[in-house]
């Protein structure tokens, strides 16, 4: 019985400023060590530590599934990233096509003209000159708006492309530090 209120003592350090002998009903802090005591032995009579138990289980399943939703959320994003920019070289390919084919159009009105304008007198030959101008800068003004069509669509794509790799992740954590806040 000395040991063990020996024992008490020692790890007890406010025991040491106490009066009177440790085991007493008349000491505070004997009775707040009871105390104590009664309170721990309620919790494990009660499961508390298997109950905390599964909480924390449940909870780690919940950011679990949280992380693979996240991941699947990536993954989806990368999937749609590469479809806009394949979709992206498609329509820039277009556009070089509509630009190629809009030069020969262009060429070949111009030859025409030229023909055409040996054979009709000089206001003739002015008519047909901003004829052929008006179209190639019609032509060339559809390819523009074309291309900076392109171009916004484009920009969009990088914007997007540079947020799922840094910023996504930076997303994600935050959004696992906000359930975890709400789950406290």
């Amino acid at each position: 019985m000395r040991t063990l209120s020996l024992s008490l003592a020692l790890f007890a350090s406010p025991a040491l400023a106490a009066e009177g002998p440790f085991i007493s009903l008349g000491n505070t802090d004997f009775i707040v060590l009871l105390a104590f005591l009664l309170f721990i032995g309620v919790l494990v009579y009660l499961g508390v530590p298997g109950i905390l138990g599964r909480m924390l289980d449940k909870r780690a399943e919940n950011i679990r599934q949280e992380l693979n939703e996240a991941k699947a959320l990536r993954e989806e994003a990368q999937t749609v990233l590469a479809s806009y920019e394949r979709k992206q070289r498609e329509v820039q390919e277009q556009s070089e096509r509509i630009i190629e084919h809009a030069k020969q159009e262009a060429q070949l009105a111009a030859e025409q003209a030229k023909e055409d304008l040996k054979h009709t007198i000089a206001r003739r030959i002015q008519a047909a000159q901003d004829q052929i101008e008006s179209a190639q800068a019609k032509v060339v003004k559809e390819v523009r708006d074309e291309a900076i069509k392109v171009s916004v669509a484009a920009a969009r794509e990088i914007i997007a492309k540079q947020m799922t790799a840094a910023q996504g992740n930076k997303l994600i954590d935050e959004s696992i530090e906000t359930v975890s806040a709400k789950l406290h």
